[in-house]
């Protein structure tokens, strides 16, 4: 089934139309930077350009980068706090006049890694930690997600979230060398290791297309491994979640 996955992110909102039973990509991805205001009324009219560039009239799955609870965004995450308590949901439908089911963006990478990626066949708890923006996380035990798995949202110091400190963001804002940021990114994983004691941690988002940059400077018990759907996974495990919620009606279900 051919369904369109939306991953919005701090700095850009990417679309493309994936193959929900196989995780393939069947179009090049469409990018419009995130309106710099990040509002939801800006935001939802770019998920409308994106909608229409491909001429798509079914349903849409989508990531989005803060913590969603049926539709609704629950923490602005580093978007505009205005988002807060609005049913994402409804609004990009209303936009758009297509049906949405939106999950949390790095549970929406984590499903393409566990379906079509390095974590498929992997039993345990595994983590996906995607860095952007901030730095997402999505969980899953024995294949199941677990949903709205925070790590990136730990104090940390004088920051009120680790990832304001651990982020790419962070490595752009203070132009810290891959040693550096490494060495931050690793201390996050530190403490993700110690509070969740995961099997296994699957390492995704625009930043893990350097991995070789930074991945020696990760000295963490737990087995830590690149996402090789990297910047991809996002759009297709939107679509997939979306695909799953049509059939089930349930997102954590395990196919």
């Amino acid at each position: 089934m051919e369904i369109l996955g939306i991953d919005i992110g701090g700095s850009g909102i990417k679309g493309a139309l994936v193959n929900a039973e196989t995780g393939e990509m069947l179009t090049e991805r469409y990018r419009i930077p995130t309106p710099s205001s990040r509002k939801p009324d800006d935001m939802a009219e770019v998920v409308r350009q994106i909608v229409e560039h491909f001429n798509y009239s079914g349903p849409v799955g989508c990531g989005f980068p803060s913590i969603v609870k049926e539709g609704v965004c629950l923490s602005a995450g580093n978007l505009h706090p205005s988002w807060v308590g609005v049913n994402i949901d409804e609004l990009f439908t209303q936009a758009t006049g297509r049906e949405f089911t939106v999950l949390n963006d790095a549970d929406a990478a984590g499903y393409a890694s566990m379906n079509y990626g390095v974590g498929r066949g992997k039993s345990g708890l595994v983590i996906m930690i995607t860095i952007g923006t901030g730095l997402g996380s999505g969980a899953f035990y024995n294949g199941v997600l677990l949903p709205n798995f925070e790590l990136g949202q730990i104090p940390y110091k004088k920051y009120k979230k680790i990832e304001q400190w651990a982020a790419a963001s962070a490595k752009e804002r203070e132009d810290l060398t891959f040693e550096r940021w490494g060495k931050r990114f690793n201390k996050f994983l530190k403490y993700v290791e110690l509070i969740v004691a995961p099997d296994l941690i699957i390492v995704g988002g625009g930043t893990s297309k350097k991995w070789r940059e930074f991945s020696h400077m990760i000295n963490i018990e737990t087995d830590v491994i690149k996402a090789e759907l990297m910047n991809h996974a996002g759009i297709i495990g939107a679509a997939v979640a979306c695909l799953r919620e049509h059939h089930h009606g349930h997102l954590s279900e395990k196919s």
